[in-house]
């Protein structure tokens, strides 16, 4: 029989830190909760990435809930990707239930009710701050990783972003994009053959039917202006508790390519607008991406390479990235790996497939005396983890089956007439919601072929006049000619000839 003071011991040497922390439970032994047996993510840690797996129905997002709010106490923003709408109940506090009281007993910790300052975005219809992005700060290359395209294709965007740059044409939506692109091969074709190099029709039309398959996800509404700006992501409140702000995709489920187009025009945003954090004590934002088996679905090998690429860089910049998914197979090797806290619920196995999954899974994590990993992974209950972090030095924690405390704000969604509410309480609501169309590239283009075409009208009646003009003088005859050539004259003559030649 395992020792339960060794362990809590073990788990207390484990999880201490010095520092300030998120306390996500109390370790279990068997399926007995050891009280105080405190699981604590050090907050210097939280950019090191991580994952929240499990089931259907074993508590990934009251997990997520949970971490949200603890970081929003410790006055650290929080963003959260909501697909299946049931994370707003963060905006009210908990009712409290006897279950509760109960697990928080056993953990040893108390209860406290409570609500949380919430921020609603949308990317679509929905009632909510509406967030955009112009195409020019999307970038070239960004751009074509999104619609996937070929290397020569992607050269021809870069040259189309590089005549808008010289000739102060403002890039905002896919309307301006889809006028440059016809332009170039249209119009303007002998303008961009002379600057630029021959741009070959055929590659335009493929890149053009990628934007017209990206509008049709509605991408449209999401490029264009007011750009949302990264700094009010960043808000705390009076009482020094950090906004929790939802991102609302319910109506985008069945759009991964808008979902993939959003989540990397953010992270690169973030990433362009933060500063080298460099070994700070806490994250500056938190990042949870619900159902992220979304970002990686029908996703490119170039796509995935810069998925990869902002995952490992943006950490510098004291943002912390959490993929929440089913099975930690959704997420690819190459960015699984780049992930310091594993936060894994039951697995479920009813098939062979499902059999080799948990394996694989289980060998992911530290090897413990005290668990046998593969079985505690099918024996969780609801609100119960395996978990791993990295503690301050950057060393990876003991594992521990833990019992999650339970959520201080609703674990249900507010009703239709509490979200209006919050919604109508936001500041950002008026600064971002109505929708500016400036004059940009597809205005300037076509004022610049209107005139194009009346300069080449007002040429063709000059010329039409020079060659009207030339054919009058080339009828009007020498005063002489016209003498010796009229019919009286020839009369005359040959009539005076023809009496000498009698």
């Amino acid at each position: 029989m395992l020792d339960k003071d060794a362990f809590k011991a073990h788990i207390q040497e484990g999880y201490k830190t010095k520092g300030d922390a998120l306390i996500m439970g109390a370790a279990m032994l068997g399926e007995e909760t050891v009280t105080e047996a405190f699981v604590r993510i050090p907050l210097k840690t939280l950019n090191r990435h991580g994952l929240i797996a499990g089931a259907t129905g074993t508590g990934k997002t009251k997990t997520l809930q949970v971490m949200a709010e603890n970081l929003s106490k410790q006055g650290i923003p929080v963003l959260l990707m909501d697909l299946k709408g049931d994370l707003s109940g963060l905006a009210a506090p908990s009712p409290g239930h006897p279950k509760i009281d109960e697990r928080h007993e056993k953990i040893g910790l108390p209860f406290e009710p409570s609500r949380f300052p919430l921020e609603i975005y949308s990317l679509s219809e929905q009632d909510g701050v509406r967030l955009r992005a112009t195409v020019s700060e999307f970038g070239p290359v960004l751009l074509s990783r999104i619609l996937d395209l070929t290397p020569t294709q992607e050269g021809i965007v870069a040259v189309l972003f590089k005549y808008c740059d010289d000739e102060n044409l403002p890039l905002l939506d896919l309307e301006d994009f889809k006028k440059v692109l016809q332009y170039a091969t249209g119009e303007g074709k002998e303008e961009f053959k002379g600057q630029y190099g021959r741009i070959s029709s055929s590659s335009t039309g493929a890149i053009l039917r990628k934007i017209i398959e990206l509008e049709q996800q509605g991408a449209e509404l999401f490029f264009g202006e007011k750009s949302f700006e990264i700094d009010d992501l960043m808000r705390i409140d009076d009482q020094g508790q950090g906004y929790i702000n939802i991102v609302r995709l319910t109506d985008i489920q069945d759009r991964p390519k808008l979902f993939s187009t959003f989540m990397l025009s953010l992270l690169a945003e973030i990433y362009g607008t933060l500063p080298e954090q460099g070994d700070a004590d806490r994250p500056e934002l938190i990042f949870f991406i619900d159902e992220a088996h979304l970002i990686f679905k029908e996703a490119s090998k170039a796509l995935l390479g810069q998925i990869e690429s902002i995952v490992k860089l943006i950490r510098s910049k004291g943002v912390g990235l959490y993929f929440v998914t089913q099975n930690p197979t959704d997420v690819p090797d190459e960015v699984l790996a780049q992930l310091g806290l594993k936060v894994q619920h039951a697995l479920r196995a009813f098939t062979a497939k499902d059999r080799k999954a948990i394996k694989m899974t289980a060998d992911n994590y530290p090897i413990s005396d005290y668990y046998n990993t593969d079985e505690v992974l099918t024996s969780l209950g609801i609100g119960e983890a395996l978990i791993t972090a990295l503690d301050e030095k950057g060393r990876p924690t003991p594992l521990a089956a833990t019992m999650l405390r339970a959520p201080m704000s609703r674990m249900d969604i507010l009703t239709p007439k509490e979200l209006k509410a919050v919604i109508a309480e936001s500041g950002l609501t008026k600064k971002y919601n109505e929708r500016i169309d400036r004059e940009s590239a597809y205005e300037l283009l076509n004022e610049k072929i209107a005139r194009a075409q009346e300069l080449a009208k007002e040429e063709e009646k000059k010329s039409q006049k020079t060659r009207t003009t030339s054919r009058r003088k080339s009828t009007r005859m020498n005063p002489v000619v016209k003498v010796l050539t009229s019919a009286t004259f020839i009369r005359e003559v040959f009539g005076v000839l023809k009496k000498v030649m009698r």
